[in-house]
């Protein structure tokens, strides 16, 4: 990449292209924001630079990277903090005069900040994190279905987000997003953020887990009976337009494609118009959603990207995450104890999760 953009070198402080970067470790201490308290500097000529006040550098050196791929270089936090610019200056002073410096997310002036560019970098995933991302879709899908397990009517949302929260933290996972919603609340909106509201009939929960920076998404809807003919029929529909979207997504088509592919399942269905209501989701990776399938877009999938699909219908929301293999579209959040949904296209099986009930365990 920096080749092909005459770049001399680029500055990575964005938490997610830490992560991307060091295989998996953490710049990340205040979570809220974007920015990390270490950078990474990358030179054409392959020099390699870990950036780190004198708070951060022992245990980034201890805990998050090695100082044989990273030559460590610190400096005092009272510096930083007078000078917000002194990492560029410190990155500048490792270069020739006059050399092409970019970032990743805007730092300093003098540096343009290259996120776009820099995010295709991190679409085609290596071997090592293909098996890093299975082991956290595996663990994810266990954890949700813990969560399920003990799930009892009367809960608050509030008990169940923090039950799935707790979950997750038992295979070191952090749910960046977490979703619940209990009866009514499932077709009134798209997000619903968790709340004292007490589910009785019908409880959706979401989450996007999150593991040495790499994010898998999935939803499940469970009741406590049986299971309503209309929400039945729905998921199905729902499900029909993910299989629609696994089976398209394939390696050299662009996202503007895969939108009017949802857009004609959406319509075979007869719910045309819901695909207006909420985004069908798209690429992931070291963020929930590196881009999203949209009529304008010119993203194209890679071998070996990671894309989370989310169609919903109102009341309803299947969704998995799933990489594009040469054997297809691999789903890694799935677990073996949920219903599916199967659909079946040009004899290939797509699975959607269903929905469980818990008085039978039945599938819709």
């Amino acid at each position: 990449m920096l080749d092909r953009e005459n770049l001399d070198a680029v500055l990575l402080n964005a938490q997610h292209n830490f992560a991307w970067l060091t295989g998996g470790g953490s710049n990340g201490v205040d979570l809220s924001r974007e920015n990390g308290v270490a950078s990474l500097l990358i030179t054409r000529g392959g020099d390699r630079y870990l950036f780190a006040s004198m708070i951060e550098i022992d245990r980034m050196l201890d805990e998050e990277l090695s100082e044989e791929d990273f030559a460590p270089i610190d400096y005092s936090w009272e510096g930083e903090k007078a000078d917000p610019g002194l990492v560029i200056e410190k990155a500048r002073s490792l270069l020739e005069t006059g050399a092409a410096l970019a970032t990743d997310i805007p730092l300093d002036s003098s540096a343009p900040a290259v996120e776009g560019i820099i995010a295709a970098c991190r679409h085609e995933l290596t071997g090592f994190e293909v098996e890093r991302y299975r082991e956290l879709g595996r663990d994810a899908g266990e954890a949700a279905q813990r969560v399920i397990d003990r799930a009892m009517p009367g809960q608050t949302e509030l008990e169940v987000a923090a039950d799935f929260r707790n979950e997750l933290a038992r295979y070191n996972i952090n749910s960046v997003v977490t979703l619940a919603a209990g009866d009514e609340r499932i077709a009134k909106y798209r997000h619903p953020v968790p709340t004292i509201n007490r589910w009785r009939d019908s409880l959706l929960i979401v989450t996007c887990a999150k593991r040495g920076g790499l994010i898998a998404s999935l939803s499940r809807i469970i009741c406590a009976g049986e299971i309503p003919d209309e929400l039945r029929s729905t998921t199905e529909a729902a499900a029909s337009v993910n299989a629609r979207l696994m089976s398209a997504t394939l390696p050299g088509t662009t996202g503007a494609e895969l939108y009017e592919t949802a857009a004609k399942a959406y319509a075979d269905q007869g719910f045309a118009t819901q695909i207006h209501l909420h985004h069908q989701g798209g690429a992931t990776g070291y963020k929930t959603r590196d881009w999203a399938a949209h009529p304008q877009s010119k993203e194209i999938v890679k071998m070996n990207q990671a894309f989370a699909w989310n169609p919903s219908i109102t009341g309803t929301k299947v969704e998995e995450t799933g990489i594009v293999t040469h054997d297809g579209f691999e789903v890694i959040t799935a677990t073996a104890d949920f219903p599916q949904v199967t659909v079946s296209i040009d004899g290939t099986d797509f699975h959607s999760p269903g929905i469980l009930s818990l008085a039978k365990g039945a599938a819709a």
